[in-house]
């Protein structure tokens, strides 16, 4: 998640506010004037919105109606129908082009898409996913797997939702072990066709976004079966194909059988399905076939010769989509924050000893102390996004421009398990913030009219779907435990604990680049985290750093107990999993801290700069406090300031009450999308 120095695309002209006087002190936003706090919360914005930033002023200007926010009174069908005609508003404005290639129509600006996407997440969620789906998942996987027969036939259409397409992946039997679909794809060298197969009720492609009604074509991952001359025919592994699915009338073609999973727990908008395939044949051109091909007479290719590479190749083409899915959920969770925090400065209960009258709910501790923490999360975890999607944007570009030889594959693999973090971290946050926005509105937040309802069932899915979170922390940890070692990508849970077992007897661990000014602030502060203030940044980043060395260290030196005898491998792996869990989170934040750093550091407003110190003071103080029982049992802080620690978040939630109102405006949501009847009436 490395950032970069060179010019900005997209940037906004602005006259940066000159930091002459680091040591002044911001005053609370209430003591501003109108114009002084316009300023301030638009310099938090200009660091919140990053290089795309223009991409984001763009949307927000097209988003901007209240006509775009869910109506719980629509039908099913109703739902559907309003989210394709808001999409296909959408590609008459261009939305989708920059998600493509240049020359296959759009305009290459990978981070711009993303960035599209995620403001999506102010508006309609069902509007997101399905737009997702159609130009991030299955427009993805013709771009990125496919060549230059897929791209000339499919891609225009796809950018103009003249092809409605679904991303078949998931299967009612598998989910995220996407290495064991059951589904089928044998060649047939007398016919040069491909026959798609279902061969179980399990190889069932389930809960798929479009397949339930609007898509007609399907890009199916299936098993590959074919055999050479003079061989037996064998899987080579999980390939894509694009199928038709449907015919213009919207009638299942020959072989196809499509069903409707219909009314989930959110996003009635998305028409999730399922498609069962009963020997349907497509022609082999339909292989989408930049990574593998197949020749007239059956014989396999591919540039690359260990499958497990070609498998984690192909889909570390498709990442985009995981990363979107962290971005917009992000978004959802500041909305739902933005709308209890505004709430909390108009809502009264209760009068003070003494007074008549009755107390904003947001001057109550205990209020803040919900909202606020949350609050500083959001903000880290923004910055972190920021940085991911300039990583991703970095990354796809320079493979465009070059073979997929001379792509770094240790970049590649840090960015997935990045994204791989990031998602369940940020997911799991924007479930918590919503839940907690909704609780903190009282009955008002149980409301559809006031919108956190709706948020909370849309956002629920973010945790399993483009990864199930428990698997993808699981995976940030194994990368990092197996210092990226080619040979484990792929293994079983026993052979890969069999693989941490035979490493040398200190595991190799490869960080993330120490940034300078991360090394800068490490190097100013005491090793000793006890006798250093808690309030350094030094101090606070190597708190986060210490923590993720110990758990590393220690789950490595409990999963090379498989080298016993009596062990059985799976045992000592499922045995060693929520320390295994365990380290994939807390590698996550530490990153997460560090993006914040960095992001306070480019920072060129003054006042800006100081306010973001502490909402990230806030953010250190309540996950230390979140983590204070591991950081006491495994002496890392002492008692003593396990309670400055649980002081300070006290301390920062009252510093930062004045300033509310800004942070939650900084976000720069549309004022059309914060429609909800209990802002207006208090």
């Amino acid at each position: 998640m490395a950032t970069t120095t060179e010019s900005q695309p997209g940037a906004t002209d602005r006259e940066p506010e000159v930091r002459d006087d680091p040591e002044a002190v911001t005053p609370p936003t209430d003591d501003l004037s109108d114009d002084e706090r316009a300023l301030l919360v638009d310099n938090l914005r200009y660091a919140l919105d990053g290089r795309w930033r223009a991409t984001r002023d763009t949307v927000r200007e097209l988003s901007a109606r209240g006509d775009l926010l869910p109506d719980p009174s629509r039908t099913l069908d109703e739902a559907r129908a309003r989210i394709l005609g808001e999409m296909r508003e959408l590609a008459q404005s261009g939305f989708a082009t920059a998600g493509f290639a240049a020359d296959h129509g759009g305009t290459g600006d990978v981070g711009a898409s993303i960035t599209a996407i995620e403001m999506l997440g102010y508006a309609d969620l069902s509007l997101m996913v399905k737009s997702g789906v159609q130009w991030g998942l299955f427009g993805g996987a013709v771009e990125n797997l496919g060549t230059a027969r897929h791209h000339d036939r499919y891609v225009a259409g796809i950018i103009d939702l003249d092809l409605l397409g679904c991303f078949a992946m998931t299967e009612t039997g598998h989910g995220s072990n996407v290495q064991a679909l059951e589904t089928t794809a044998t060649y047939d060298p007398q016919t040069r066709e491909f026959i798609i197969d279902s061969p179980t009720p399990s190889s069932r492609k389930d809960y798929i976004g479009g397949a339930a009604q609007h898509a007609t074509t399907a890009a199916v991952f299936a098993q590959l079966i074919t055999a050479g001359p003079g061989e037996e025919p064998e899987s080579r592994g999980v390939h894509c194909f694009v199928v038709p699915i449907r015919d213009s009338d919207g009638n299942d073609l020959p072989g196809v059988t499509t069903s409707d999973c219909g009314y989930k727990g959110g996003l009635p908008g998305v028409d999730n399905g399922r498609i069962m395939f009963d020997h349907v044949r497509v022609p082999a051109e339909n292989l989408l076939n930049r990574y593998a091909d197949v020749e007239a007479d059956g014989t396999y290719t591919s540039p690359i010769e260990n499958p497990n590479r070609r498998f984690f190749t192909m889909l570390g083409t498709l990442i985009r989509g995981r990363v979107s899915v962290a971005a917009t959920a992000g978004a959802a969770g500041r909305k739902a924050l933005t709308l209890a925090g505004r709430y909390g400065l108009i809502r009264k209960q209760f009068e003070a000893p003494d007074a008549d009258n009755e107390i904003l709910v947001m001057d109550y501790l205990g209020h803040q102390r919900k909202l606020l923490p949350l609050i500083a999360k959001s903000y880290a975890i923004a910055f972190a996004q920021n940085e991911l999607t300039e990583e991703l944007h970095e990354l796809q570009s320079v493979r465009d421009d070059a073979s997929d030889d001379e792509v770094d594959d240790g970049r590649q693999r840090e960015l997935e398990s990045a994204a791989a973090g990031l998602k369940a971290y940020a997911t799991w946050h924007a479930s918590q913030a919503i839940n907690v926005s909704r609780e903190a509105c009282g009955g008002a937040g149980y409301l559809d009219e006031n919108q956190i309802s709706l948020i909370r069932g849309d956002i629920d899915v973010f945790t399993t779907f483009e990864g199930d979170n428990t698997v993808l922390t699981q995976l940030v940890a194994k990368e990092l435990l197996s210092a990226y070692a080619e040979d484990v990508r792929g293994l079983s849970a026993g052979g890969w604990v069999r693989f941490i077992a035979t490493m040398a007897r200190d595991v190799v661990v490869e960080k993330t680049a120490v940034r300078q000014v991360v090394q800068t602030l490490l190097e100013g502060s005491d090793e000793d985290t006890e006798k250093s203030n808690l309030t350094d940044r030094g101090t606070q980043l190597r708190l986060f750093r210490n923590r993720e060395d110990h758990l590393i260290r220690t789950c490595a030196q409990r999963l090379r107990r498989a080298n016993d005898d009596d062990n059985d491998p799976f045992e000592v792996f499922n045995n060693a999993q929520d320390h295994l869990l365990k380290v994939g989170r807390v590698h996550t934040e530490r990153i997460v801290l560090e993006a914040f750093v960095q992001a306070i550091d480019e920072c060129d407003s003054r006042s800006a700069a100081q306010l973001l110190g502490k909402v990230c003071d806030l953010f250190v103080y309540s996950a230390l406090e979140d983590d204070l029982a591991w950081f006491l049992m495994h002496r890392h802080v002492s008692v003593e300031r396990a309670k400055a620690i649980r002081r300070g978040v006290n301390e920062l939630c009252l510093e930062l009450r004045p300033h509310l109102r800004s942070l939650v405006d900084a976000f720069g949501i549309p004022e059309e999308l914060l429609a909800a009847p209990m802002l207006e009436h208090g």
